[in-house]
């Protein structure tokens, strides 16, 4: 293992800005989920059950709207949707503390569907401006980021709203988030690569990239998620079981810290391995974490599937970019996040049942299982999978 892939990709001009910025614009999006929910308990008095609801609102509206501003990108450019989910945020996060209870259902809603498009945009652009042999690690660094983001992002939503209240925690949301639509707009950086301007902007109709093979590698993209989310659950409930919640922020910080580490070897790897390996190995090595007895033994239980989270998330988006033609790239990551957004929200309610019931190491079992079973459902198609090349050529991919 080496660092030269890294140091290579960080060369690449405009590249270690954009990966910055990024980084940067992903924290108060990060941090917006959980200032709603404790914004609706503390400020409104509420309870969780009510602000689950603003959350799956919220949430709905991110996964309708994803794609929706990928394709608007991907036809018209990235600074319009920029302006137009830059103001709508602002406009949202300022008014929500002020409204009663319905109306934030439906402004999470609508500001959900107009979200700005970080994720999507940053990956879009990378693939962009990172030749293929090299969007590997670049990708690894994006997820790493993304980790580190979900690390500062949640814990400044709980000392802020705690702190200072959620009116001014939702006013430094949208002061964050028009400083990252800002930047993101005097940044402009390329969706298209000059070649792909020149060869591949063509639009291209989705018969051709929204494949079996493609919702199958969606399907692989929810499976990441739903586990992700619903260990983070049984992380919890094993640790209120133990009388030991103290130590839960700590327990899933050094989570976070495993799936750094594991990013950042299989960015240096000198060659890539398959998303279909990398999440069935995730949910076989979740699915048993439940037996091990006593929560200091479910922190090294949860090692090996840890040091997969950011590479399979990283392979998939690898994947994806090498899967679709550069003019429809916009749209297949928003649909991406789509997936991801999915996973999430399908993971809560279910999984959450499932530890009621039967305790946290059914969850972990749950969320093992369910990956291991979208893998083989998406295996077929995926062997029927194809790399679009830039004058509309393709060849066979291996399984």
């Amino acid at each position: 293992m080496t660092v030269e892939p890294y140091r290579k990709v960080l060369a690449l001009p405009g590249v270690r800005v954009l990966l910055f910025v990024g980084l940067l614009a992903r924290i108060p999006i990060t941090a917006a989920g959980l200032t709603l929910t404790l914004h609706v308990v503390h400020e409104l008095q509420l309870g969780f059950f009510r602000a689950g609801i603003v959350g799956a609102a919220s949430t709905l509206g991110v996964a309708l709207g994803s794609p929706v501003a990928g394709r608007f990108v991907d036809r018209y450019g990235l600074r319009p949707v920029l302006v137009v989910t830059t103001v709508a945020q602002v406009g949202f996060w300022f008014t929500a503390p002020h409204l009663s209870y319905w109306p934030l259902v439906a402004g999470a809603l609508v500001g959900g569907a107009l979200s700005l498009p970080v994720f999507g945009v940053v990956r879009q652009c990378i693939a962009a401006m990172v030749p293929a042999d090299q969007r590997r690690p670049a990708f690894a660094l994006d997820s790493m980021l993304v980790e580190v983001s979900y690390m500062v992002g949640p814990a400044a939503a709980v000392a802020g709203v705690t702190g200072a209240g959620g009116l001014w925690t939702m006013g430094a949301i949208a002061v964050g988030l028009l400083a990252a639509g800002a930047g993101l707009l005097m940044l402009n950086p390329p969706t298209r690569a000059e070649d792909e301007e020149e060869t591949g902007g063509r639009p291209v109709p989705r018969r051709v990239w929204l494949t079996p093979a493609t919702f199958g590698l969606f399907g692989v993209v929810f499976a990441t998620t739903f586990i992700l989310s619903a260990t983070e659950l049984g992380i919890v409930a094993a640790l209120k079981a133990d009388g030991a919640e103290t130590w839960t922020g700590l327990f899933i910080a050094v989570w976070c810290l495993w799936s750094l580490v594991g990013g950042f070897v299989y960015g240096a790897l000198p060659r890539a391995v398959s998303p279909l390996v990398m999440v069935a190995l995730m949910g076989a090595l979740t699915a048993p974490v439940g037996l091990v007895g006593g929560w200091p033994w479910l922190a090294v239980a949860l090692v090996p599937a840890g040091l997969l989270c950011s590479p399979a998330l990283s392979s998939t988006i690898d994947t994806l970019s090498r899967w679709v033609p550069s003019s429809a790239r916009g749209e297949a990551m928003g649909l991406h996040g789509t997936a991801l957004t999915l996973g999430v929200a399908a993971s809560g309610p279910t999984a959450g049942s499932v530890i009621d019931a039967h305790g946290a190491g059914w969850g972990f079992a749950l969320a093992g299982t369910l990956g291991v079973v979208m893998v083989l459902l998406a295996l077929p198609a995926w062997r029927t999978a194809r790399v679009l090349e830039p004058e509309g050529e393709r060849e066979p991919v291996a399984a």
